[in-house]
């Protein structure tokens, strides 16, 4: 068998084995189990991420205050464009999967697009320090709406290039980072599997370090120090974490690319739409593409005809891809909800006293910090308690199923927009009682009223965020895990512009006929509550909605053997040696 004769060529000399699931170094040749991947190999991706966290959040927590403060843009409009953005950013990783899969392989894709990235990053440091490029200061004292003086139109296009760059840049690295870094575990050994199952969960533990230096170190110097030095030590960690990945080089598997999955996947549906007038074959078996004799030799059952669609390869990844369409939708609402952290939850926290003791006073942006804390609080006692004890229960190595996790997560998602509406009306009913209306005045009552809202996010990313990117992962076929994983990224790029679309249609439909709007500039005469309230209603539609998309999924076989040992195969010739 093919397994053998891999085992046979590595000991031939002495060496030990291959790995069996396809992966090959930079020049297209077989590599050794004991010289490259697992845990070796993903430290440099995981220092990787956990840098390049806190360099984009070093942007993205505070943006929405940059853009209010040193551009005076208004509260939606400020809310929007940096939804906007971050749409773009998550949704950029499409482009940069389909390149990764058809063309220049994850690796090569990732090291040009963070040249851009850094590239992005540095114009926006520019941006914001250089005289000519920053906007004029209005002095100390004076008010927003005060001010006469405005960044023209020449420092704005810059600032917002910039802005883009970097998201263009993250389009490139963002699908295809943590794809190779689960293509550092062998499907096809049991130990390198079993640790798989906690790539992903630290994974996102390294995203929870960078963030949180980001909300807390880095958002304090804006504030206080300057948006210079603020924008210009996430771009020098931006710099460091390239250069640790690069250092990393020798230690990575790689897989060779497959061609577009997108054209593939159009293929088959073009070909379904032209056929589907066409008698289905009596002979079963002009349905499947390899024999009787090869199912059985590998240990596996074919799949049955469908009338519709030929059980091909490339049929069944299609209609692989196609059947996590519905799960994607339900997650679209939650990311949504997310984007808010970023926006109004942040804009609520400047109304608020933020006084901590005579001589400090907490950055609104940092109580983002407390839904990394509760986070990394909670995805250590779900990784070490919760799974090993209902793994008794249930069997299942992930004790529950990654729909199961995403389910409880979206419950949480009700339980924050509902939180969240309550402590608006409490911050509103005090600033009535005091008479404070005026947009500037500070309402006599702590920000930690915030802090329940921010933690529960927290409470409810471990669920959501970790189940959406591993389900979306490992649900995908192989040869199109880079599109799998841009199904987690577009989640969150739709979800930043179905903020901004649910924004603005609310402000505009609830000034019409003179009246105020629930969203305006100045919060104290805003009604977010009501706003939060509306949220709380969709998520609870989405949940039933989601509830119905789950109890009809099949999960997919988690490893595609055929073409394990196809791509295997392929490597394994001489031409590969010789490469």
């Amino acid at each position: 068998m093919l397994m053998e004769v891999a085992e046979e060529r590595s000991g031939e000399d002495g060496r030990e084995e291959y790995t069996k699931d396809g992966t090959v170094d930079l020049k297209g040749r077989p590599v050794l189990r004991s010289k490259t991947g697992r845990w070796t190999a993903c430290s440099f991706i995981l220092g990787y991420e956990m840098c390049e966290r806190m360099s984009y959040y070093g942007i993205a927590s505070n943006l929405v205050l940059y853009l209010t403060r040193e551009l005076h843009e208004g509260t939606v409009k400020s809310a929007n464009n940096v939804t906007n953005w971050a749409g773009f950013v998550w949704m950029a990783p499409i482009l940069g999967a389909y390149i990764a899969d058809a063309h220049l392989g994850r690796y090569r894709t990732f090291v040009m697009a963070s040249g851009i990235y850094v590239l992005g990053m540095s114009l926006l440091t520019l941006a914001v320090t250089v005289p000519a490029l920053k906007p004029p200061s209005c002095g100390n004292g004076v008010k927003d709406e005060d001010c006469d003086k405005h960044a023209s139109t020449f420092q704005i296009g810059i600032f917002y290039f910039a802005l883009y760059m970097i998201a263009i840049g993250t389009g490139g690295t963002k699908p295809n980072i943590s794809t190779m870094g689960a293509d550092q575990f062998d499907d096809f050994d049991p130990k390198e599997r079993t640790q798989k199952l906690s790539f992903f969960n630290f994974w996102v533990l390294g995203i929870v370090f960078g963030t949180l230096f980001s909300f807390t170190f880095l958002v304090y110097i804006q504030d206080n120090v300057g948006w210079g030095l603020g924008y210009g030590l996430p771009t020098l960690g931006l710099a460091v974490s390239v250069l640790v990945f690069l250092v990393g080089t020798p230690f990575y598997r790689h897989r060779l690319p497959s061609g577009s999955p997108l054209t593939r996947m159009s293929m088959v549906v073009v070909a379904a739409v032209r056929k589907w007038k066409l008698a289905v074959p009596k002979d079963p078996k002009e349905l499947h593409e390899l024999s009787l004799d090869d199912y059985s030799n590998l240990g596996k059952f074919r799949i049955d005809h469908t009338p519709i669609l030929r059980i091909t390869r490339q049929s069944r990844k299609t209609k692989q891809m196609i059947k996590m369409i519905p799960v994607l939708v339900a997650t679209l609402i939650p990311s949504a909800i997310t984007a808010q952290v970023g926006t109004l939850f942040v804009k609520q926290g400047t109304t608020l006293n933020r006084s901590l003791g005579p001589h400090f006073e907490i950055p609104p942006a940092c109580l983002s910090a407390f839904v990394t804390i509760f986070m990394f609080i909670s995805l250590l006692i779900y990784d070490r308690y919760f799974v090993p004890a209902i793994r008794k229960h249930t069997g299942d190595p992930r004790g529950i199923s990654m729909l199961q996790r995403l389910g409880i997560g979206l419950v949480f998602h009700i339980i924050i927009m509902v939180t969240a509406c309550f402590a608006e009306k409490r911050r509103l009913g005090i600033a009535k009682q005091n008479g404070i209306l005026e947009q500037n005045q500070t309402v006599p009552l702590t920000i930690f009223i915030l802090l329940p809202q921010f933690a529960l996010m927290g409470i409810a990313d471990t669920f959501v965020d970790v189940a959406k990117l591993e389900f979306f992962y490992d649900q995908a076929p192989q040869g199109m895990k880079s599109l799998g994983t841009s199904y987690f990224t577009t989640s969150i790029g739709i979800g930043n512009f179905l903020s901004s679309f649910l924004l603005t249609v609310v402000s505009h439909i609830t000034k019409k006929d003179g009246h105020r709007g629930w969203i305006q500039n100045n919060l104290n005469t805003s009604r977010l509550d009501y706003f939060y309230a509306f949220y709380a209603v969709l998520s609870f539609l989405n949940l039933l909605f989601f509830l119905l998309v789950a109890k009809s999924y099949v999960y997919n076989e988690d490893v595609d053997v055929i073409e394990s040992n196809r791509e295997l195969q392929k490597v394994l010739e001489p031409s590969s040696y010789g490469a």
